[in-house]
């Protein structure tokens, strides 16, 4: 690393000091959680042999789900490999808090891009709320944020069953929520329709604050394994939180009514979702500190970053404003070629499945689309942002930022 970068390295380090004391704090609460959970349930090692077949009994599974309503702050949980991916564990919870002829109303805007299809509102395809006569409207966000008045009034619809919110920014220009925020929003709309089912959309939010959603007053919430919670150590699969009604009823969605959660094999796979949910707390903090740290270079670079440096964080994305797709370009290059694993490659933008611009992704990570692990992604559309987020460790972190930086700063 050269003078330059090392120079730049050291003020955003300065510009974080009191942030990355903070992480470390959560990262304390959240592992202490963690380890009570363990205790409580007396993990032992017996719990990590995997079931095959059907999956009846698979002591070490249902003792995993145990452990997240305990740390979670709910009555149930599903964690399953299952689940392709966490958009089939939010449609699955989706599912749970709807039925036909009833509504969902998204309370942040619209629904994350590969949610889009789950609501019917792109594509004619079967399967969706459309195609189940489930209706689906949503309230803009004003100025970035819920806009309450208007929230309050469209619950007052009889046939709204269920209320969605998304925690995280997704690819839209607006904050992210804390789990607090998310508990006021659930308690106000419930007040007009006390009926209401609150679901959290929770991607990305895991272990970033002391509690979860489920804790402040949401009913369910669901998210990836190959995100905060697997600790960059699950290969696979999502998970479901909450209420243990609503959770049976996604595990229908998820397998069949009749069996729900009773069957799914383990196979081979639960050493490393204990493994990786015990160390989440502290990847999600490696993390957090390397979002910090990207927020902190690219101010010092002049661009416009949210959250800023000094900002309270609920989430581990870091968003940078560009204002032009080539520097967002060279931005991601520069992650792809620190990256531990593909880092010869040179991403470009492309179409992609689920998203409805051009998208340009890049990551090196031991789990194909792991967000835990460094990565970058944008929508090549204005304003061009970059959306940055995770590092297994803050030393790797810091050193694909600076090298993005470096390739940013050569093409000058």
């Amino acid at each position: 690393m050269n003078y330059q970068m090392t120079e730049l390295a050291r003020r955003a380090e300065e510009r974080c000091r009191g942030r990355f004391e903070e992480i470390d704090r959560i990262a304390f609460i959240g592992t202490e959680k963690v380890l009570e959970a363990f205790a409580e349930e007396r993990v032992q090692a017996g719990d990590f042999a995997g079931t095959t077949g059907y999956g009846y009994d698979d002591v070490g599974r249902d003792k995993l789900e145990r452990i997240y309503a305990r740390v979670f702050g709910c009555e149930a949980a599903l964690v399953r490999t299952s689940f392709v991916n966490g958009t089939h564990a939010i449609a699955c919870a989706m599912f749970a808090c709807v039925r036909p002829g009833q509504t969902m109303v998204s309370i942040t805007g619209g629904v994350y891009d590969t949610l889009e299809t789950v609501i019917g509102k792109r594509g004619n395809i079967p399967g969706t709320f459309a195609d189940y006569g489930i209706g689906y409207q949503e309230v803009p966000l004003k100025d970035g944020a819920p806009d309450l008045p208007a929230i309050l009034e469209a619950v007052k619809d009889p046939t709204v069953s269920c209320v969605f919110i998304q925690r995280s920014r997704g690819y839209g220009i607006r904050k992210t929520l804390s789990p607090q925020e998310i508990g006021d929003l659930c308690k106000a709309v419930k007040e007009v329709n006390p009926a209401v089912v609150a679901l959290v959309d929770n991607s990305y939010g895991e272990f970033v604050c002391e509690v979860e959603p489920v804790a402040c007053g949401a009913d369910l919430m669901a998210a990836s394994l190959i995100k905060n919670p697997g600790g960059g150590l699950a290969p696979c699969g999502g998970y479901v939180a909450g209420r243990a009604d609503l959770v049976e009823r996604a595990a229908n969605r998820m397998t069949l009514p009749g069996i729900g959660g009773e069957c799914g094999a383990s196979l081979n796979v639960n050493r490393s979702l204990y493994q990786g949910f015990f160390m989440a707390p502290h990847v999600t903090a490696q993390a957090v500190k390397t979002a910090a740290f990207c927020a902190a270079v690219m101010e010092e670079l002049g661009y416009k970053v949210s959250p800023t440096s000094d900002e309270e964080r609920y989430d581990i994305i870091q968003t940078i404003d560009f204002g032009d797709p080539q520097p967002l370009i060279r931005f991601c290059k520069g992650i792809q070629s620190a990256s531990p694993v593909d880092s010869f490659a040179s991403p470009e933008p492309g179409d992609m499945p689920g998203y409805e611009s051009p998208v340009i992704m890049a990551a090196g990570a031991f789990i194909q689309g792991s967000s835990i692990e460094l990565s970058c992604d944008a929508p090549i559309r204005p304003p061009y942002t970059c959306y940055m987020q995770g590092g297994l460790t803050y030393e790797s972190g810091k050193l694909g930022i600076l090298r993005a930086a470096q390739k940013m700063q050569e093409a000058k």
